[in-house]
């Protein structure tokens, strides 16, 4: 009999593979500096630097803009991305 070694733990080839338990939440997953607190802060804290340090309203816009993209990117799309696959997920093992 052949085997294979899933997470160093000899199974058999024939054996189907272990079921994962996904949160049902992306941010249970990630660290605390990965969190939507520490990424609105951290955003919050760039875009008021840039304008304290260089008060230079063409520098801080276009500084803003990067940052609302990146909100958008991390706190919108990848959530809801996470939460599409899960769905497909689950409904795929109902077949």
């Amino acid at each position: 009999m052949a085997y294979s070694y899933r997470n160093l733990v000899a199974v058999p080839l024939d054996s189907p593979p272990p079921q994962m338990n996904h949160p049902a939440s992306i941010w249970e997953m990630k660290p605390w500096w990965c969190q939507p607190w520490s990424i609105l802060l951290t955003g919050a804290i760039v875009v008021a630097g840039s304008w304290v340090l260089l008060q230079r309203w063409w520098i801080t816009a276009p500084v803003a803009l990067g940052v609302l993209a990146w909100w958008l990117l991390f706190l919108v799309v990848v959530p809801a991305g996470y939460q599409a696959e899960l769905r497909a997920g689950q409904g795929s093992d109902k077949l």
